[in-house]
Order: C-alpha cells, then structure tokens, then sequence
C-alpha cells in the first residue's frame, strides 16, 4: 500500500506518492498564495486527488511549519501560512475519501531521515535542520517525540545567550539567531565590514550589491577565509546547543539538514568541537556521531507520507 506525501511550504506544495520503503513512485508541485487559507485547502485536494489516482493508497500525511496538536488534526499556528487554530485534517477529510494526518515539516523530515536517510542505523536521533531559520525534530526509543501538547522539538529556539538577539518568537538569544542561515549571513556581513580576512566577502558583497546564501556558500566552498570563519562561528553556536540537547536527549546521532548543510564536513568540523568543548563529563559521556542529512528535499514528503502510514497500521 501507498502512502502520500504533502509539504506546504510559505510559496509552494510539495507532493509524492510514496511506497513503503520510502521510495517516490510519483510527484508534484505547484505554487500557492499562502496568504488564502481556502486556495491552500483547494490546492491540497487537488494534488491528493491527482496522486491517489489509479493508485491503491492507504493514507495522506501533510506536512507544514508551526506548531500542530497532539492529535496531528489542528494547525494552531503557523508562522507562513494565515492558519490560527484551523482544523485542517477535518477538512481535508471532509472532501476526500481517505485518512488524513497532519505534521510539522522538521518532524517529517526528521522522521525520513531516521527512517530511510542519514538516521537509520540508530534508535535516538536528533536532527536540526539550518536553513533561513532552525528547525529540529526528535526520535526516542524509535519513536518521534512530539510531547504533551504536540509543539515538541523546537529547537531553535533553545535559548542560547542570555539575553541576546531578539527572535521572530518574542524571545532574546535563541539558536536560530546564532545558528541559522540567516545567521551565517549576518556574521558574514560583519566579517565583510571589519576588513582582513574578510575581505573577500567584502569584494563579492561589492560586486553583487549584497551578499546572499548562494554567495557565502559559493565562497565557502572555495574556501575563502572570511567565508570560512563565518561558517566555524556558526558551527561554534550549533556545537554549544548540540551540547545541552546532548545532556537532556542523549542521542546516538545528530543529523544536519538544510541549506547550510551542503557545507558537510566543513559545517561538521567545527560542531563536533564545540560540542566537546561544552560537553559535561567530558571523556565519561559517550559521544554521539555527527552526519550530514541524505535525502534533501524529499525528506518532508516522503517523512509525511511514512508517519500518515504508520498511523493506520499500528
């Protein structure tokens, strides 16, 4: 039996058909309005429907940013769409003809990536995923831990400097302002701004008017050194965090995902530094591996796809 697969992102919907072993017989895209709750809905169906056709398919899982109820039914808020408490597994149920389920993207792509990726040798798993902002996902004993309230695992915003950087959340000194791509941008820029080593970003900067991602990424890999400093400020700022989730969690593995991860052992390096730098009873805790993510932009499809299936067979 198949399953499907649906991620809703801030300007597009993802879709696959899935199998059971992870594997994507089929897929989709289109563009959407995220500012209409109704367009999404119809666009949703539609790409449901288009999918199961011809297919015998057990279930559809949908996958989005926010923070999702412990019964995956309700979106009680999500920071790209203009969802504030919808009940949207009821209403996708409503007008099709299969079980529904609904997910918070990091934790179905964190759950591809135990199940199909970079996590599948492992039981405990912790994986944070570095794009514009930071997302996470945990898995416990083989299972994916969502907590009380369904809102686990937002890990970005674990709070890292007192009193810090103000974040979209309404906090101060979160991850994701130390350990995002957003982040990497910013610490580039200063870099850029005080000269010496970063001087070539300062050039790059001056050329196309402005740094973005696809630059300090382009410079990474040539291996500038002010590009390369950036990104060991940033893998400093994510080790340290790595650290405390290590002593709450204790997992076998920490998985990398997003943009900034493309980066590899260059991200990695200095991670797995930090994290020993700050790890308590260093030299007695065993210490966990440090991957890089495997299936990139499949992950939150087929991960929905996964947990709609499980949800129906267990």
């Amino acid at each position: 039996m198949h399953a499907i697969g649906i991620d809703i992102g801030g300007t597009k919907i993802a879709g696959a058909l899935v199998d059971a072993s992870g594997t994507i017989i089929r897929s989709d895209r289109v563009p959407t309005e995220a500012t209409d709750p109704r367009e999404i809905e119809d666009a949703v169906v539609a790409m449901i429907e288009g999918l199961v056709a011809g297919e015998q398919v057990i279930a559809a899982g949908v996958a989005a940013a926010g923070f999702i109820d412990a019964e995956q039914s309700t979106v009680h808020y999500a920071p790209n769409i203009n969802w504030r408490n919808e009940p949207f597994r009821s209403k996708l149920e409503a007008r099709l003809d299969l079980p529904i389920l609904i997910e918070n993207d990091a934790n179905a792509a964190g759950w591809a990536e135990f199940r199909f990726g970079a996590g599948r040798p492992f039981h405990d798993m912790v994986m944070l995923t570095i794009g514009t902002g930071v997302g996470g996902a945990i898995v416990a004993g083989d299972r994916l831990f969502r907590g009380g309230f369904g809102a686990a695992a937002e890990l970005g915003h674990l709070r890292l400097v007192p009193n810090g950087l103000p974040c979209g959340c309404g906090a101060h000194g979160c991850i994701e302002q130390y350990g995002s791509g957003r982040a990497l941008l910013r610490i580039a820029n200063e870099y850029a701004d005080a000269g010496g080593v970063g001087l070539g970003l300062a050039a790059a900067r001056s050329r196309k008017g402005k740094l973005t991602g696809k630059e300090v990424g382009r410079l990474i890999l040539a291996g500038d050194g002010g590009a390369l400093a950036a990104l060991r400020q940033l893998g400093g700022a994510l080790g340290q965090a790595c650290a405390s989730l290590g002593a709450v969690l204790d997992p076998q593995v920490f998985v990398f995902g997003g943009g900034v991860a493309a980066a590899g052992d260059l991200l990695l390096e200095p991670i797995r530094t930090a994290f020993l730098e700050h790890l308590p009873a260093r030299g007695y805790h065993p210490e966990p591996e440090f991957v890089i993510a495997q299936l990139v932009n499949d992950a939150g499809v087929v991960g929905a796809a996964d947990l709609a299936r499980h949800s129906v067979t267990q």
